[in-house]
C-alpha cells in the first residue's frame, strides 16, 4: 500500500472522507443485514416449529433468503431515487431503513409464544432489510467512485468492498461477545436479542456521518447541466445496449462473484458447525480470524485492477475457486473432524425407500409433509453423515443399513433415537476430537478461501460503475450487483443444505456455485471487455464509446 501511495500523492482529504463515511455506513449496514445470517441455524429452533431438525434450518434459510431475494428491488426502488434526487440522500433513507428494521428483530417473540406469527413477522423484517441493502450499496460504491480519480477508481471503491466483511466479522465479533459471557439458556432466553438492540447506536452514528456528506460533485454537475434521466428504470432495462450490458454485467460477473463470496465466508461457516459439528464459539473464531487475515486482500486486488484490469482478477478467481473447493472441504473435514471423515470410510450408510415418499424439501412451511424417509434423510444429513439412496418397492417401508457384512445394524422407519444408537454402536462420534483438530491447517484453507472472495469482489465495483453513465449509473449496476449477490449467492445456502439432504452427499451441495463460477467465467470471457480506462466523470459510458 506505501507504494500505491507513492505513486499517487494526489489522495485528497475530501476523497479520504467520503470513503472513511460511506464505508463505515456500509460496515454498519451489512453488520445488520449479516446478524441474522450467522444466528441462522441458532433461530431455526426459536421462530419455526419444531420435530423436524432439517426442516427448520431449511426454514430459517428460507427465511434468510427472503432478505437476499428482495434486494433487486430495493436496487429498483433506489436506484431510481439515486439517480433522480442523488446519491446521498438515498443511502441515507437505507441506512435508516435497515437499522430500524434490525432492531425491531430484537423485540420479536418467538414461535413458542405467538406461533406461525413468530417466522412471519421475522420474515417482514427480512424484506425491509433486503430492500434497504438493494438500495445502500450501488450508492455508496456510485458516490466513492465518482469522487475517485480515474487511475485510483479501483483502489478506492475496494475500501467500500470490505464493508461486507467486515460487517460480518462485527456480527460474529459482537454475537461471541454475547455467547462467551453469558450462560447458554439466558443467551437463548433472551441475549440472542442483544446484537440486535446494538444496531440502534450504530444507526444514530452512521446517520451523523453521513449527514455531513455533500452529494457526489459528478451528479451535482449532470443536473445543473440538465442530463439526467428522466425515467431510469426505462432507460437501464428497457432500452438498447444499456439492457444488454446489464445482462451481461449478471451472468458474466457478479453472478460468479456471489456465490464465491457466499461459499467462501457463509457456507463454509454452515458446513463447519452443522457438518462438522464444532462449536459456535470456535467456528466463529476461525472464520473471523480468516476474515481478519483476508481483508486487506480486498485493498490489494481493487489496487492491482487498476493497473491490469478488473475483468481477468474477478474471471480467474471464478475459475480457481471452481477448480479447487472440492478438495479445500474435503480438507476442512479431514483437519476439522477426521474422526467422521474416518467413520464414513469404514461405515458405509445406505437408506432404502419408495422413490415417491422421497421429496425435494426447500421452502418449507405450514403446508410441508415429511415422510419416513424425508425424516430419515433428514436425520442423516444432521449428522453430517453421507449415505447411499436405493430404490424401494412401491409402498414398502425405508430401510437404513449402517456398516457392511454380518455386523450391518438394518433400521426400519425414521425414529431418530433408534438410528442414532446404532450409529454410536458403530462407533460415529457427535462431536469433533478437539485434540485432533489441526487448527492451522483448517485456518489457512479458510483464508484462502477468502481469498478467493476478495479476488472476485474487491475489483466488481469499479468494474459495474464503469459499465454505465452517470444519468442512469445508480439504477444499472444495482440491479445485476444485487441478483448477482442476492439471488446466485444468498440462495447459495438454502439451495446447497436441499442438495445434500436429497443427494446424501456432504458436498454435493457445492456443486451449484461451482457451476455458476464457470458460467460467468465462461460468458465473461466471451462477452465483456475491459473498461478500467474510461472516464466516468461524465455523462457518457462504455456503450457510448462502442
Amino acid at each position: 500500500m506505501a507504494t500505491h501511495a507513492a505513486d499517487h500523492p494526489d489522495f485528497k482529504p475530501e476523497e479520504k472522507r467520503v470513503i472513511f463515511a460511506s464505508s463505515l455506513g456500509t460496515v454498519f449496514e451489512w453488520y445488520d443485514f449479516y446478524l441474522y445470517a450467522v444466528l441462522a441455524p441458532f433461530f431455526a429452533a426459536l421462530f419455526f416449529p419444531p420435530g423436524n431438525q432439517t426442516a427448520a434450518l431449511l426454514s430459517a434459510f428460507a427465511a434468510y433468503a427472503a432478505g437476499f431475494l428482495v434486494r433487486p428491488f430495493g436496487a429498483l426502488l433506489f436506484g431510481r431515487i439515486g439517480d433522480l434526487v442523488g446519491r446521498k440522500y438515498t443511502f441515507l433513507i437505507t441506512i435508516v431503513v435497515m437499522g430500524a428494521s434490525t432492531f425491531a428483530v430484537g423485540l420479536l417473540p418467538t414461535y413458542a409464544t405467538v406461533g406461525w406469527l413468530a417466522p412471519i413477522l421475522m420474515v417482514t423484517l427480512r424484506l425491509l432489510q433486503g430492500l434497504a441493502l438493494g438500495g445502500e450499496y450501488g450508492g455508496a460504491a456510485t458516490y466513492v467512485a465518482e469522487h475517485a480519480p480515474n487511475h485510483r477508481r479501483g483502489y478506492d471503491t475496494s475500501w467500500i468492498q470490505t464493508t461486507a466483511t467486515l460487517g460480518l466479522f462485527l456480527a460474529l465479533l459482537v454475537i461471541w461477545l454475547c455467547r462467551s459471557n453469558m450462560d447458554a439458556k439466558v443467551f437463548a432466553e433472551w441475549g440472542w436479542r442483544l446484537p440486535f438492540w446494538v444496531s440502534i447506536i450504530l444507526l444514530a452514528f452512521s446517520v451523523y456521518i453521513r449527514l455531513k456528506l455533500e452529494e457526489s460533485p459528478v451528479f451535482q454537475r449532470m443536473k445543473s447541466e440538465g442530463k439526467g434521466s428522466k425515467s431510469p428504470l426505462t432507460d437501464s432495462f428497457l432500452r438498447y445496449p444499456n439492457n444488454k450490458y446489464v445482462l451481461l454485467a449478471l451472468l458474466g460477473a457478479t453472478a460468479g462473484q456471489g456465490v464465491v463470496w457466499y461459499t467462501g465466508q457463509f457456507y463454509a461457516l454452515f458446513f463447519i458447525i452443522i457438518t462438522l459439528k464444532l462449536d459456535y464459539v470456535s467456528a466463529y473464531t476461525l472464520i473471523g480470524l480468516s476474515l481478519l487475515i483476508g481483508t486487506p486482500f480486498f485493498i490489494v486486488f481493487g489496487w492491482l485492477s487498476d493497473r491490469i484490469g478488473r475483468l481477468k482478477i474477478i474471471l480467474a478467481g471464478c475459475l480457481i475457486a471452481a477448480v479447487t473447493y472440492f478438495p479445500l472441504f474435503a480438507g476442512l473435514t479431514h483437519y476439522i473432524n477426521p474422526g467422521l471423515e474416518e467413520f464414513q470410510a469404514k461405515t458405509p450408510i445406505s437408506v432404502t425407500a419408495d422413490p415417491a415418499t422421497c421429496q425435494f424439501h426447500i421452502f418449507v412451511g405450514p403446508w410441508s409433509k415429511f415422510s419416513d424417509c424425508d425424516k430419515t434423510k433428514d436425520f442423516l444429513t444432521k449428522q453430517g453423515l453421507s449415505f447411499k439412496s436405493a430404490d424401494g418397492a412401491p409402498g414398502s417401508p425405508v430401510v437404513t443399513v449402517i456398516g457392511s457384512g454380518d455386523s450391518a445394524a438394518k433400521i426400519e422407519g425414521s425414529d431418530a433415537k433408534v438410528l442414532g444408537a446404532a450409529l454410536a454402536k458403530a462407533g460415529y462420534a457427535a462431536a469433533p476430537d478437539r485434540a485432533r483438530i489441526n487448527w492451522v491447517m483448517a485456518e489457512v484453507i479458510l483464508v484462502i478461501m477468502v481469498i478467493y472472495v476478495t479476488m472476485v469482489y474487491g475489483p466488481i465495483a469499479a468494474f459495474l460503475v464503469e459499465l454505465f453513465p452517470v444519468r442512469i449509473r445508480y439504477t444499472s449496476m444495482s440491479l445485476p450487483y444485487h441478483i448477482g449477490n442476492g439471488w446466485f449467492g444468498g440462495m447459495l445456502p438454502l439451495t446447497a443444505t436441499a442438495m445434500v439432504a436429497a443427494t446424501g452427499d456432504i458436498y454435493f451441495g457445492l456443486w451449484y456455485p461451482i457451476v455458476v463460477a464457470l458460467m460467468t467465467l465462461v460468458i465473461g470471457t466471451l462477452f465483456l471487455k475491459e473498461v478500467k480506462d474510461r472516464d466516468i466523470h461524465h455523462n457518457e459510458s462504455v456503450l457510448d464509446a462502442r
